[in-house]
């Protein structure tokens, strides 16, 4: 049998080393030390036990990020019950799908959330709702859970079809914190900011001490950069791990404001791409602080990472042939580049894999293996059989990312969907997406390829004719054959606002 593991004991453990020590400093200027937190832990669990809440249920959680979330999280992973996320900005449909799939046994959410009760169907047939709660009572042990145990299942943000969830173990959560705790260099000292929840599991983790964001994730175009900088120097935070957008909102404000940042040591970015325009931004503002770019997926988080100033160094212009640098690849992972196809390649055999693997500087989907890489989703065999490859029992997952590998380091070219069939090999979104962007008056672009012309879609930061001009000039010498040019806002991912949805842009 294997022996009993529960990733909440590795938050148990630091709070009894660092009992004292603040654990979360919440926006609304609220905070708990590691001890506190313990014990609000063990008695929400005791809550959750006289509710009903027993090993293995799964349980619906809405709740905004603060202490209240991480108390409750960690609570539920200490009665063993499967916590169940469901992005807070997803519409009602999307929202009944994940209830029905998930087929949750309780509710947990403040007043607000209740209120989702009345419009949604699937929440309602919930059995057991429950607020946020914290009353005494009497403490039981820690549930014994296995590694193998399912501990969180987290639904993103689709379109169509049967929503994808991705199903995390304790032993895999425990992988995950491992890769991301080397890849962020977290140690006891630090005092971090992070926008992205499960780096604040790692601060918990390995006891160091958590600042809430004073902003709202599910509206990042409302950021008030003022708010972060004074709480970044007033709780004296050391790291900052946030989306491209946030930094660069950050970068921005900075430099119009000529604000310090002098205790701020080290910054992190991922979840979405970062352009040269970006990455030269940040090592100007940032220029004494360590910067990197992560890249990951929700499935595989870290695969690479680069240094900001490597990256600052690469020249603007036009290159078909150069996707974008993300760095050497993470230690513990394994990443090789196959040809880009549809079909699904679920079981292959060694022989039939190892021919597939294409040579360096050979664009093509990446894919990658590690003890840090999902191999599971809820009750979704369809996503399992198409965005996995099982070689001999080792998962590789299909990042739906295209790029080549050269000299052990990688290279982005674009979602691989994205990509436009050239004559003599593909044309890469990104690769235009970097370029545009170094075009004054260019805030994002992309190319949009409808199976017989190639329509350019330009959000730009000037009006006036003369400036339009000046921008189509600029793309009109490209090596591409452009049909048609469209200035138009572009949409962005809910989550980031870094990533376009390609999805929405239509020609006509």
């Amino acid at each position: 049998m294997e022996n009993p593991f529960n990733i909440v004991s590795l938050f148990l453990d630091a709070a009894a080393k660092y009992p004292e020590k603040t654990a979360i400093a919440d926006r609304d200027g609220a905070t708990i030390t590691f001890s506190e937190l313990a014990k609000d832990v063990q008695q929400t669990a005791a809550y959750f036990d006289r509710k009903g809440v027993r090993k293995g249920d799964r349980v619906l959680l809405f709740v905004s990020m603060g202490i209240d979330l991480y108390r409750n999280v960690l609570a539920l992973f200490y009665v063993g019950a499967t916590l169940v996320f469901v992005d807070q900005w997803s519409k009602l449909d999307r929202l009944d799908s994940c209830c029905r799939l998930a087929d949750c046994k309780a509710f947990v959410g403040n007043w607000k959330a209740h209120l989702l009760r009345f419009f949604s169907k699937g929440i309602g047939r919930i059995p057991i709702k429950l607020g946020l709660s914290l009353t005494a009572g009497n403490i039981g042990p820690m549930c014994q859970t296995s590694r193998m145990d399912a501990a969180l299942v987290t639904f993103t943000t689709g379109s169509t079809g049967v929503p994808k969830a991705a199903l995390r173990t304790h032993g895999f959560l425990y992988e995950q914190f491992k890769a991301l705790e080397a890849e962020i260099d977290a140690k006891p000292s630090d005092v971090d900011m992070s926008i992205l929840p499960i780096i604040l599991l790692i601060n918990l983790a390995v006891g160091s001490t958590s600042v809430i964001a004073d902003f709202n994730p599910a509206k990042p175009t409302r950021m008030q950069p003022w708010k972060i900088v004074n709480q970044l120097n007033t709780h004296r935070v050391t790291r900052l791990v946030a989306s491209p957008y946030f930094v660069k909102r950050l970068a921005a404000h900075v430099d119009e404001r000529k604000s310090s940042l002098p205790i701020l040591r080290s910054l992190f970015t991922g979840g979405a791409p970062v352009f040269l325009k970006e990455a030269k931004l940040y090592r100007r503002i940032f220029h004494d602080k360590q910067v990197r770019i992560l890249y990951g997926s929700t499935e595989a988080e870290p695969i690479s990472s680069i240094a900001v100033d490597d990256f600052a160094a690469e020249p603007y212009g036009f290159d078909q042939q150069r996707g974008l640098p993300v760095g050497r690849v993470f230690h513990k992972a394994q990443v090789k580049i196959i040809p880009i196809t549809d079909g699904p390649l679920f079981d292959l055999s060694p022989e039939a894999f190892e021919h597939m693997q294409l040579p360096d500087r050979t664009w093509g989907e990446i894919i990658v293996s590690g003890p840090h890489v999902l191999t599971r989703y809820y009750q979704n065999e369809e996503a399992l059989r198409a965005n996995k490859i099982r070689v001999n029992g080792i998962y590789w997952h299909r990042t739906g990312d295209s790029g080549y590998l050269q000299d052990g380091h990688l290279f982005l070219t674009g979602r691989c969907r994205t990509l436009i069939p050239q004559r003599d090999g593909w044309l890469s979104t990104f690769v235009f997406e970097n370029y545009v962007q170094s075009l004054p008056g260019v805030e994002m672009g992309t190319l949009l390829y409808d199976g017989k012309n190639i329509t350019a879609f330009i959000e730009s930061t000037v009006g006036g004719a003369a400036a339009k001009e000046s921008i189509l000039a600029s793309i009109r010498q490209l090596p591409i054959t452009i049909t048609k040019v469209k200035f138009q806002a572009l949409p962005r991912d809910p989550r980031h606002h870094s990533k376009i949805e390609y999805a929405k842009l239509t020609i006509d």
